[in-house]
């Protein structure tokens, strides 16, 4: 029997033991592996290996506050399943939006919710906790991605053609997402 997702919200750096950046990276390294998330600048293209995203996944555990950036965590039966960083911008003129970075679901746990709990999850924190009134992520076009947001009340509100190289002659379009709180 397929259980619901947990959502757990981290919002500081010592909630982020060793033991939940080990399972962020392995996840992270699962999903870009298949396809599936985009690698931090600093790291190589895929096939990537758990060190190679450590350092990303440290700078995010050593970012998270309370008032700026926030992990969610989806487990099914203890197991992390998912994830999603919620980022307020610092700038003054945009201090009102945020930004959803990272969203992924592990490869065995695709088509059981847990990206779809977590993005729910991210706008009630958004709104309700960090008081922001617009939230905006970018999506790889090829994956069927902007389709799954529009479902969860996103908006594209632009494209840049090109703009990501995944393999030499494979250029995808960044698109661009937005969602009113």
């Amino acid at each position: 029997m397929e259980r619901a997702p947990v959502i757990a919200q981290l919002s500081r750096p010592e909630e982020a033991t060793r033991a939940v950046r080990r399972e962020l990276t392995a996840c992270w390294t699962a999903v870009v592996n298949a396809g599936g998330a985009v690698v931090p600048m600093d790291c190589p293209l895929p096939p990537v290996t758990e060190a190679a995203l450590r350092p990303a996944a440290e700078r995010i555990a050593r970012g998270l506050s309370p008032e700026r950036s926030r992990l969610l965590l989806a487990t099914v039966d203890g197991t992390l399943a998912g994830w999603l960083l919620l980022r307020r911008e610092k700038h003054p003129l945009v201090a009102h939006c945020g930004v959803v970075n990272h969203v992924q679901t592990h490869v065995r746990f695709r088509g059981m919710g847990v990206g779809a709990a977590l993005m729910r999850c991210a706008r009630d924190i958004a709104r309700d906790d960090l008081r922001l009134e617009r939230l905006q992520l970018a999506v790889r076009s090829g994956l069927g991605l902007e389709e799954f947001y529009r479902k969860a009340g996103w908006t594209e509100v632009g494209r840049w053609p090109g703009a990501l190289r995944v393999a030499p002659g494979d250029d995808r379009d960044e698109i661009l997402m937005s969602l009113a709180l």
